[in-house]
This record gives structure tokens, sequence and C-alpha cells, in this order.
């Protein structure tokens, strides 16, 4: 539905001294953006938002009214709008990505901090040790969550269960060590064994067991898919073990 200023979009939604509703501000915002005239009614106490609801039979505010017809709250105006509905039970591979993505732009300004350029030999490691550290972060802030959506495809956790608590501290540490470069020696196998051990458990449950799961690589809450991101994380680990002790050797 294309909207115009001609249009007029009645809302009303909670302010009071101690929650200003999220979810009316949003439909606010919406609804100025998509060109509507928009009658703020603010209900700034809660006996005036229970009587709101008993007087329009509703469980919810905000409430939007278009042109008299009330098409109810935040997510009802985006579908009404013709805009996609948020899920928070979608799975995606946002939150991995986003980490990706961050985890390279760090890399640059850390080579950009050391060398004065962007681009130096270094900056790879930096981008691959720092999403390894931002990747444990993830797991180590529920890890009792991240354990158990963890032991539903590694195959050394479900041998082991307490390594399914070890591993957000051994990726984080060797993250950690690579970007000091130190103690490579530690670093390096330990991303070489967990990045195997990694791999080859997504790799089974994908591509052998055909398993639809959900990855633990960024928490225990997470809708990311198990998949190709799961098994390219593993895959630059063991793609790190090995380059930084080779590097060492090569001067």
């Amino acid at each position: 539905m294309a909207a115009t200023t001609h249009h007029t979009a009645q809302v009303y939604r909670m302010k009071t001294a101690e929650h200003m509703c999220p979810f009316g501000l949003k439909t606010v915002d919406l609804l100025k953006r998509k060109g509507y005239a928009v009658d703020d009614h603010t209900l700034t106490s809660r006996d005036d938002v229970d009587a709101f609801k008993a007087q329009e039979d509703v469980d919810t505010t905000p409430q939007v009214y278009i042109d008299g017809e009330r098409i109810g709250g935040y997510e009802d105006v985006r579908e009404h709008l013709g805009m996609s509905v948020p899920n928070a039970k979608e799975t995606t591979y946002r939150p991995v990505l986003a980490i990706f993505a961050v985890a390279l732009l760090i890399g640059l300004a850390m080579s950009w901090a050391t060398e004065g350029t962007l681009l130096t030999a270094r900056m790879p490691e930096f981008a691959v040790a720092t999403a390894m550290v931002l990747l444990g972060l993830q797991k180590l802030q529920d890890i009792e969550s991240f354990s158990t959506m963890f032991l539903n495809y590694d195959l050394l956790a479900q041998r082991y269960v307490p390594y399914s608590y070890v591993y957000p501290y051994a990726e984080t540490a060797a993250g950690l060590l690579m970007l000091a470069g130190t103690l490579i020696w530690v670093a390096a196998p330990l991303a070489l064994f967990v990045g195997t051990v990694g791999a080859v458990s997504v790799f089974k449950a994908v591509y052998i067991d055909k398993r639809e799961l959900k990855c633990a690589c960024v928490g225990g809450n997470s809708n990311v898919p198990l998949g190709f991101v799961s098994l390219t994380e593993n895959l630059v680990m063991i793609g790190m073990g090995l380059w930084m002790p080779l590097r060492l050797l090569l001067g």
C-alpha cells in the first residue's frame, strides 16, 4: 500500500513515567516515514491504558487506526504496508556474518595502526584471530545454553561432555594469543585441535547425516543454521593453526 500525506493515522501508545513503549515509538516513526500524517495519542497512566483497552476491546498497545479503520499493532501495520514482519525465530546467517564483517574491519584497523596501511601481511591474521575472539565471547555469554546446543552435533562433546564447556575458552584463548603473536606453540595446536574436531562434526551432521540443526557458533540462543558458515568457522581455525607456526618458521 502506498501512503501519501493525505492519509492520516491515529496512534494510541503507552508513554508513562515508568515505561515508554518501544513498539509505539517504532510505529509512529514507521508511519511518518511512509508519508502518513500521524495523530499521536499518548496514554500517560496505567488507568488510561486499561480504559483504552476496555473501550476498544484490545489486549495490547500500540493500536493504529488509518482513515478510521483499526489496523492493530506494530507488526499489523508493517503487514498493512506490505512490509515483511520480523520473526525472531526465523533462521538466519546474519549474526555470524556480522561478526565476520566486524572482525575484518578490526583487522584492517589493526593493520593501519601497526603498519600505517590497510593491507599488510598480518591483516588476515588480525581479522581471523579477532573473529575467533568475538565468536568465543558470544559463546561465553551463556555457556550453559551453548553447551546444550553444541552437544547436538559435536562428536567429542557427545563422548566427553565437559569439552562443551571448555571449547569457548579454548577458542577465545587461541584467538587472543594469535592477536598478540605470542605463545603460538600453545595457540596453534589449540586452534588446530578444536577446528578439526568441529569441522568433522559439522560435516558429519550436515552432509552425511543430513540433519537440520542450529549452530552454536554465536551462542546457544541463536537461530543460525548449522551448515557451510559453521564449517567455515572451523576450517578457518584449522588454517590459522597451520599458518601461524609456519610463518614463524619462515621468519
